[in-house]
């Protein structure tokens, strides 16, 4: 099912090409978008060799090479080449090739300083070229949803290749990876039915095969993921000062055992449980316990922080004052906790432990009304909040005293953003329902799409980007949006939407005929 009134704008705005002057202005000079041209369209791979050997002090030797100054590299590099004149290339490689080879101003240049900048231009051409290009999506989706109550999150499994999707009134969906709902599981706590008991976040323990789940009585369950029937519960850890709102886990991919849980709660405590033996076991099992495998274990928050399981221990802080913690993740690039709330006054908390592991080191900046939602990545690393006053700040991660950007144009409230860090772009989501894609480099917005969502002033909405798979999901309350890139997007023009069967030429008419399959 397709949602009948989402609509795509594109900005049509200049495409990268060797004669467009915006482009040129916009971060290349005359000199050098020509140098660019020259070395990658007019050089064969013959003028490359001649030029390496050129800088050889023998052919018997080609590891040893020369250095030349200017008025030799462009004597010679006239000589090489073999077509047009000194003064038609010799001012541009003496005037701007020669001196953004020789950085350092040495007075000369050798083979490996000028193949270095060769490629290093090149790629930075490259990625400029692939941040520019606008991906085209499959039309916007609505996936079939069975309940009524909000999605609380959505999870994608690596190793199972499967998406969680877990609801307000305590139902997990399990969905594949073609899109289809395999089975939905109810999560019971004792005898409880979840009749006055919400859930309020999830994640997923991937490098154990559980999932946390956190609920409005100040707890956190551990279920078992690879169990065929309902979902088992492992441990049950209680005893929270606060209702856990948010969650984030990660682990080390070359050592599983090492593993973080972190977590913020509506009284603006941000708290970590460290795992140092996640594959044996999350939690000692108490001594005289029942040994049941079925029984779930029951742990008391005051235990782990007392530092009675020696499998892990926990840290936190409370520079948030009460506000309740919006967001909270921990990023392993940074080696730091990242947290937010709606707050004037400490909006954005980047913590990072110190040696002894146990310690925090704090820093914060403030935005005005506060943050709804941020996102962080190490390709990009750049933090993207979320703010209230419809912009979204970039901040650089270890320079709180300003923002190194600013994408304003909302025309209302930012409430969801995501990086898509391959091109180097984000997502913005706003209140007004309406999507649009940023180019990081640039600060310029290139996409547009605004989403047909039913009428609702209060309304909770998440975002999740599956990158390896090209797919945006959007929550909306209890509806889930599908946006999926085009697999050929960027690639070739295509003239049918669907296969062609064969081709004919009319010689009277002077035109192709060409048949498809419907």
């Amino acid at each position: 099912m397709s949602c009948q009134n989402a609509t795509l704008e594109l900005n049509e705005g200049s495409q990268p090409g060797p004669e467009n002057p915006e482009r040129i202005s916009q971060g290349e000079t005359a000199e050098e978008h020509a140098c660019i041209a020259l070395l990658e369209n007019q050089l064969s791979l013959g003028d490359f060799v001649q030029i390496q050997r050129a800088f050889e002090v023998s052919p018997s030797e080609p590891s040893q090479t020369i250095c030349m100054s200017r008025e030799e590299f462009v004597q010679r590099m006239t000589e090489i080449v073999g077509w047009g004149t000194k003064e038609e290339y010799g001012e541009l490689f003496f005037f701007f090739l020669f001196d953004k080879v020789d950085v350092a101003q040495d007075g000369c240049i050798n083979w490996d300083k000028l193949t270095s900048f060769m490629l290093l231009t090149l790629y930075e051409k490259d990625e400029q070229a692939k941040a520019m290009v606008v991906p085209q999506w499959k039309d916007l989706e609505c996936l079939p949803v069975k309940r009524k109550d909000t999605i609380q999150k959505v999870i994608f499994l690596k190793s199972s290749s499967r998406y969680l999707i877990i609801r307000k009134e305590g139902v997990v969906g399990i969905w594949g990876e073609n899109l289809k709902l395999q089975e939905m599981l109810p999560i019971t706590s004792d005898a409880n039915k979840l009749k006055h008991l919400w859930l309020t976040s999830m994640a997923s323990l991937e490098n154990v095969n559980n999932t946390a789940v956190a609920f409005t009585r100040k707890e956190i369950c551990f279920y078992d993921l690879l169990s065929k029937e309902e979902l088992p519960c492992q441990y049950k850890l209680q005893g929270l000062k606060g209702t856990p709102i948010c969650m984030d886990y990660w682990y080390d991919p070359f050592d599983a055992n090492e593993s973080i849980l972190s977590l913020g709660d509506v009284t603006g405590k941000v708290q970590v449980i460290a795992f140092t033996t996640a594959l044996i076991s999350l939690f000692e099992h108490p001594a005289g316990a029942c040994e049941d495998e079925e029984a779930a274990v029951t742990i008391n928050w005051a235990e782990p922080c007392s530092g009675r399981h020696k499998c892990c221990y926990t840290l936190g802080h409370k520079l948030h004052c009460g506000d309740w913690v919006r967001q909270v993740t921990y990023n392993a690039s940074l080696d730091a906790i990242i947290s937010s709330t709606t707050s004037n006054t400490h909006t954005g908390v980047l913590t990072w432990r110190e040696k002894s592991k146990k310690r925090l080191k704090m820093t914060s900046f403030n935005i005005a009304q506060g943050i709804r939602a941020f996102d962080y990545h190490s390709r990009v690393k750049l933090i993207a909040a979320a703010g209230f006053n419809n912009k979204v700040c970039l901040w650089n991660p270890c320079v709180f005293s300003k923002p190194v950007g600013v994408l304003w144009g909302h025309s209302a409230s930012v409430i969801a953003v995501q990086f898509f860090a391959a091109r180097k772009q984000l997502f913005i989501f706003s209140k007004d329902k309406v999507l649009r894609l940023w180019d990081i480099r640039h600060q310029l917005s290139i996409q547009r799409i605004a989403c047909s969502f039913s009428k609702s002033q209060d309304f909770r909405c998440l975002f999740h980007f599956d990158e390896a798979h090209g797919r945006l999901f959007i929550s909306f309350n209890n509806q889930l949006a599908l946006l999926a890139v085009k697999s050929d997007s960027g690639k070739r023009v295509k003239s049918h939407k669907k296969a062609v069967t064969c081709v004919l030429y009319n010689s009277v008419l002077k035109s192709e005929i060409c048949m498809k399959c419907n």
